[in-house]
């Protein structure tokens, strides 16, 4: 057991099920570069620590590594199961309803656990790519999006609710036009959708549709991901932690600007989800969220530094006949389709 202080989590509620959400979470990408006994040891330390959310997914590659590390915490009694949210995702070649209900069961053997407290499509399309591969990567198979082939996917993670195996499903990294879809034909509503947000990439017409939908947004990359894969970096990237606006309301509370966009996450009503196997970082993450809020001008004044920047691209999603990563994310308002 970690001999510093414990801090205690704040929570959110989930709207659809009134359940109390962690409103911060541990991330597990290691971005094809941390090893996974590395993690599952962040993880250990983060739930010492008083995390009490982990923010899992099968294509990580860690787990197992992470389900030993849980069952040990347990064994302990540092925590009980209870107290945990764990959320699992469901990678892109699983998406046809048979591999999908054994890559789910597959997960929740591998993190030695009874249920999952949330469960992702991970990405919108049927689109696989190889570990650590290069931007200009492409499957011969892959598609654009296909809602018929998505909702035959989402039935299944409504059977796994109805199971009591998951208590709330979830969709990741969608645009309106694909979530409206689902809101309207689905029989069990998405509780929470993850994306991609932070101070320079706010997705405000994405965020504000979950939101009247009683939608969660967790937000993945809430620091700028200066940690993300070489293939997702452009030379027209821009840096969070960096900006002027950042950098003085940091120094005028005493604290790193990762604080400050963590911070911003929480008072915008998102769950922010970073990552760290650095003990001083997991800690003053955490400590970011549970003490000295931001005042309202001063996240108004972040508010109003949005970039429109999106660093997780998605280039090695594209399907033949694609013209670039923008047609991953329907930024016309329609679904992008084979041209």
């Amino acid at each position: 057991m970690s001999k510093t202080r414990t801090l205690q989590t704040p929570y959110i509620t989930v709207p659809q099920t009134q359940a109390q959400f962690p409103a911060i979470g541990l991330g597990t990408f290691g971005s094809d570069h941390v090893e996974p006994d590395a993690i599952a040891k962040a993880v250990r330390t983060a739930v010492e620590m008083g995390y009490r959310h982990i923010d899992c997914a099968s294509v990580y590659g860690n787990e197992k590594q992470i389900g030993e590390v849980l069952a040990q915490l347990f064994a302990d009694g540092v925590v009980k199961r209870e107290d945990l949210w764990i959320t699992g995702k469901l990678w892109n070649d699983k998406h046809e309803p048979d591999a999908a209900r054994e890559s789910f069961m597959q997960s929740l053997y591998d993190l030695q656990l009874e249920y999952l407290d949330l469960y992702l499509i991970h990405w919108p399309f049927p689109n696989y790519h190889p570990p650590k591969c290069s931007i200009d990567s492409r499957s011969p198979n892959a598609i654009p999006y296909d809602h018929q082939r998505y909702m035959a996917t989402w039935r299944v993670l409504e059977s796994l609710v109805d199971a009591k195996l998951v208590r709330h499903i979830g969709t990741s990294n969608m645009t309106v036009p694909k979530l409206s879809l689902v809101v309207r034909d689905a029989r069990i509503a998405p509780a929470c959708n993850e994306m991609e947000l932070h101070p320079h990439f706010q997705q405000r017409v994405l965020f504000d549709y979950c939101k009247q939908h009683g939608i969660v947004p967790i937000g993945y990359s809430p620091l700028g991901s200066p940690g993300r894969p070489e293939r997702d970096k452009t030379d027209h990237d821009t840096i969070d932690m960096e900006d002027p606006v950042i950098v003085a309301i940091a120094a005028d509370h005493g604290v790193h600007p990762a604080a400050i966009c963590l911070k911003w996450a929480v008072a915008n009503g998102q769950v922010p989800i970073p990552f760290s196997t650095k003990e001083q970082n997991i800690r003053s993450n955490l400590e970011a969220v549970c003490s000295d809020p931001l005042t309202a001008e001063e996240k108004a004044a972040i508010d109003g530094i949005d970039r429109n920047c999106r660093l997780i691209k998605g280039h090695v999603f594209l399907w033949e006949g694609a013209l670039d990563w923008h047609d991953l994310w329907d930024e016309d308002g329609s679904i992008t389709t084979l041209y």
